[in-house]
């Protein structure tokens, strides 16, 4: 099998604030992991990635430092993003036999000039031989199987951890987007608060992300669902345990969840005529881990009177287009951030 792998040199990596995807020619999606880091405070290395670190998150003792290097889908920590890239790319270089690939990065579409380098460098130290970098947006639209290349408005919403990312495309480029700094992870902050709030419970990101995943809706369910949780009693600083119903978890994310939407109108708005009439005929596309909150889809259709449809495999979408980017490369060159630069 030795000789196949060499072929199969190029990497795509969603560089995402929850988790980082890594797709390898060839073979697919081939790492999935959150964007933790655990860093030695005396020694500077990293002591785990992935999985690891994020059970590590908020349970470290003094001399190591678990981070989340990307905040609201920037770059927060620079050392650290450098050392978990560098980490993850020579995890699939050693594991895949692959030797100084072509790396494609799907980065988001707020990204300053300074974050660009910063990524590109980090990739470039790790090891890869050329770096492209493409907007989330537009990679979720690939990875989603748009047709962006073609004279036609299409439309891609894309909730991730720390960004959702609406973005109408046409030939090969985006004609109007927005970048709102609430998605996933102020949904699970959310949670957290009205359980604070109106349980007078404290719990960790952890549960409440679980509780979102399981019973969070955008508008009521069929049948209310609930689920039990453990946190820590605020009077009496005991553990308790409540139940939480899908009704009181739409409460909590309502707000936030109306500012995705309010954004996806703002968008359409901004669409010129010809483009909005292919999406009303097209519809909307949601990608990213938020398309999978129960009823956003039902409930956005509603507020635009624009069909909705959910991507398959939502949180896959950003690294299927990066991947998809990398095969045909010559054809999407114009849909790269920086080879529209490239001397």
């Amino acid at each position: 099998m030795k000789f196949f792998k060499f072929g199969s040199k190029d990497i795509g990596i969603d560089l995402g604030t929850a988790n980082i995807l890594v797709t390898l020619k060839g073979k697919g999606i081939v790492l999935k992991e959150p964007s933790v880091v655990a860093i030695d405070r005396k020694t500077g290395n990293i002591t785990a990635t992935g999985n690891e670190a994020k059970e590590m998150l908020g349970r470290t003792p003094e001399q190591i430092r678990a981070v989340r290097p990307l905040k609201d889908g920037v770059i927060a920590d620079f050392t650290a993003t450098q050392l978990m890239l560098k980490n993850i790319i020579e995890k699939v270089e050693n594991k895949y036999n692959v030797g100084r690939p072509r790396v494609v990065v799907g980065v988001p579409s707020g990204i300053t000039e300074v974050e660009e380098r910063a990524v590109e460098e980090s990739v470039l130290q790790a090891g890869a031989r050329e770096v492209y970098l493409i907007e989330e947006p537009m990679a979720a639209a690939i990875g989603a199987s748009l047709e962006v290349a073609e004279p036609s408005g299409s439309i891609i919403v894309d909730i991730g951890g720390g960004t959702t990312e609406v973005a109408v495309i046409s030939l090969g480029g985006i004609v109007v987007s927005h970048s709102l700094r609430v998605a996933g992870d102020e949904l699970d902050q959310d949670i957290v608060n009205y359980i604070k709030r109106e349980m007078n419970l404290a719990v960790g990101e952890t549960t409440a992300e679980q509780i979102k995943m399981e019973i969070g809706c955008a508008s009521p369910l069929m049948t209310e669902a609930s689920m039990e949780i453990r946190g820590r009693d605020l009077t009496d600083g005991l553990p308790r345990n409540v139940t939480i119903t899908s009704t009181q978890v739409e409460q909590a994310i309502k707000e936030s969840i109306d500012k995705i939407i309010e954004i996806v109108k703002a968008t359409l708005e901004k669409t010129p005529p010809e483009l909005a009439s292919d999406i009303m005929e097209k519809g909307i596309v949601l990608a990213g881990g938020g398309a999978l909150i129960q009823n956003l889809d039902k409930l956005l259709s509603l507020e635009t009177g624009i069909p909705v449809f959910v991507a398959e495999q939502p949180l896959d979408c950003v690294v299927r287009g990066t991947g998809k980017t990398l095969e045909d490369l010559e054809r999407l060159k114009e849909v790269l951030i920086n080879s529209r630069k490239k001397r």
